[in-house]
C-alpha cells in the first residue's frame, strides 16, 4: 500500500511536469542566456562570497530585507494555493494584489532595479500608484485586518523612498542617512510580512 502511494502516477506526474520539468527549463535558461552575455559557469553559479573570497556576512542586513519580501509573495501564494474553492472573491484579489506587490520589491531589492537599470523616481511613482489602488480598492478590507499594521509599513517604506531621493539634502553625513534609510525599509518590510501574514489567515469572505 505504501509503494503505490509513493509511486501514484497523478503524485509523479504533478512533481515532474509541474516542478522538476519547469524548474530544469529555468535553470538551464539562466545558464545559456548569462552565459552568452559573457558570464563564465563559475561566476552564474557560485555566491558572490565563494568567488571573491569576501565574508558571507557582506549585505547580510540587505539579504534578509529580500527574504522578507519573497516570504510575503510566498504566504500569499501558498493561500491562494489553499482557497481554490474562493479564488473569485474579493478577499483573494487583495492577496493577489499584495503577493504582487511583494514579488515585484522583491526582483526590485535582489537586483537594485530602481538603482541601477530603472529610472528611480518612475519606479518609486509606480510603486505609490500601486499601493494606492490597492488601499483604495481594499480600503475596508484592509481596516478589518488590522488598518495600523498597514499603515505603518506604508509609512516606514514611504520614508525611505523619501529619504533616498533626498538623501544629499539631508545635513548629515552618508553613513547615518543609510543607517536611517535602510532601518525605515528593513521595519517597514518586517510589519509589511507580519500584516501579509494577518490577511492571508482572515477568514475569506465570498463577495
Amino acid at each position: 500500500m505504501s509503494l503505490k502511494q509513493i509511486f501514484a502516477t497523478r503524485k509523479i506526474l504533478i512533481s515532474i511536469l509541474c516542478v522538476a520539468i519547469p524548474a530544469l527549463l529555468f535553470y538551464s535558461a539562466a545558464v545559456l542566456i548569462l552565459t552568452s552575455s559573457g558570464f563564465t559557469i563559475r561566476e552564474i553559479l557560485r555566491d558572490p562570497a565563494q568567488q571573491t573570497g569576501l565574508s558571507s556576512f557582506l549585505g547580510f542586513v540587505s539579504n534578509i530585507g529580500v527574504w522578507l519580501w519573497v516570504s510575503s509573495a510566498a504566504i500569499c501564494c501558498f493561500s491562494l494555493l489553499t482557497n481554490h474553492s474562493r479564488f473569485r472573491s474579493a478577499s483573494n484579489e487583495l492577496i493577489v494584489l499584495l503577493g504582487l506587490l511583494s514579488l515585484l520589491l522583491a526582483v526590485d531589492d535582489f537586483f537594485l532595479l530602481h538603482e541601477r537599470y530603472v529610472y528611480q523616481k518612475g519606479i518609486f511613482l509606480f510603486y505609490a500608484i500601486f499601493a494606492l489602488a490597492l488601499l483604495i480598492r481594499h480600503y475596508r478590507k484592509i481596516i478589518e485586518i488590522d488598518g495600523f499594521t498597514f499603515l505603518l509599513a506604508g509609512l516606514l517604506l514611504a520614508s525611505s523612498v523619501h529619504i533616498d531621493i533626498y538623501q544629499r539634502k539631508i545635513p548629515l553625513d552618508y553613513a547615518h542617512v543609510q543607517l536611517i534609510e535602510e532601518g525605515c525599509k528593513f521595519v517597514g518590510a518586517a510589519i509589511w510580512l507580519f500584516f501579509v501574514g494577518q490577511a492571508a489567515s482572515f477568514p475569506r469572505s465570498e463577495s
